[in-house]
């Protein structure tokens, strides 16, 4: 059977360094045992000569057809990614940041998962600090889908900087949207809840560059603000119930609170290590559904939230719309 192809799709904005840009995109395009077909390159608003120039270089040097999507104004990552999948003429499409590192296998591993019938798949990834020797800690996702459906509720069951998914299936899901800071996970539940397949790859794939704030970041009022507004629409859309939608406002917004010194190691011992600890337990025999392409076991009838139930338990988008290219582009 004929590989199929597929997109990379990359944001880029003003706060972004020209080395790590570099770097993102050589090892996700020149570095990969399986290159994607086309690149899309979205330009987030306003960028200085310097990074200008790094991306003409870029874009000039790329082995593979390259798309650029220049948005006038910073409109924040959901947008962004909206109009990248806008312009992708695939419709798989691997996800990369602009400050990781992919690993040479990432595509050869993960896009074939997509091939054999997955609409989403994420993957491990190790952090790392001042470069790729200076590892300071691992995320091992939940990689059953029955795992992840039922983690999603308390926590992003991905690493969006590792996912590769249908672009068909992310459109059916009403895209990324513009909910500030928590787009990708709004994404993936309404994803889960729309009936895609979903697995995960544990071993990490990428290397996702932490370096100095990256836990400051995770709190604060505005990331909480946009975490009360994830709980609201979760509740409202009927994925959680209001007992967990009470513990979620707990849990996830007095994580958002607390100092950094508390944060942090709460994050690397609780949260980023709980795919590997769940990983484990399946391995010594759950038994039960259909086998995946990574050899997880999907669930015989996927998630339906509430607000869903009078419909018919399946996928809300035809395999014939999954199978759509995407938009053409000169």
């Amino acid at each position: 059977m004929r590989p199929e192809p597929f997109a990379l799709l990359m944001t880029v904005y003003g706060g972004d360094r020209e080395e790590y840009v570099r770097a993102a995109f050589r090892s996700a395009v020149h570095d990969q045992l399986r290159r994607p077909d086309q690149v899309v390159l979205v330009q987030d608003g306003p960028i200085d000569a310097g990074l200008g120039r790094c991306l003409a270089e870029l874009l000039d040097g790329c082995p593979v057809e390259a798309t650029f999507v220049r948005l006038a104004d910073n409109g924040g990552l959901g947008p962004a990614l909206d109009a990248g999948l806008q312009a992708s003429r695939y419709d798989i499409v691997a996800r990369m940041d602009a400050d990781d590192v992919a690993m040479p296998h990432r595509f050869r591993l993960q896009v074939p998962l997509v091939e054999a019938g997955a609409d989403l798949v994420g993957a491990g990834l190790l952090e790392f600090g001042t470069d790729l020797s200076d590892i300071v800690g691992r995320r091992t996702p939940p990689s059953d889908p029955g795992d992840i459906a039922r983690y999603s509720r308390l926590h992003d069951p991905f690493n969006h900087p590792t996912v590769v998914y249908r672009r068909s299936a992310v459109i059916a899901a009403g895209g990324y949207g513009d909910l500030p800071l928590m787009e990708d996970y709004w994404l993936f539940v309404r994803m889960i809840a729309n009936g895609a397949r979903v697995e995960n790859v544990a071993e990490p794939l990428v290397y996702y560059r932490v370096g100095d704030g990256a836990y400051e970041r995770r709190g604060g009022p505005a990331l909480l603000r946009s975490e009360l507004r994830l709980q609201r629409e979760m509740r409202r859309e009927g994925f959680i119930s209001q007992p967990q939608y009470l513990r979620n406002v707990v849990v996830r917004g007095g994580y958002r609170l607390v100092p950094t010194l508390i944060r942090r190691p709460v994050y690397r011992w609780i949260v980023a290590p709980y795919g590997a600890r769940r990983n484990r337990s399946r391995l010594r025999g759950t038994p039960g559904g259909h086998r995946g392409a990574a050899g997880a076991a999907w669930p015989r009838e996927p998630y339906v939230p509430r607000h869903s139930r009078d419909r018919a338990p399946e996928r809300l988008y035809s395999p014939q719309e999954a199978a759509k290219p995407g938009p053409e582009h000169p």
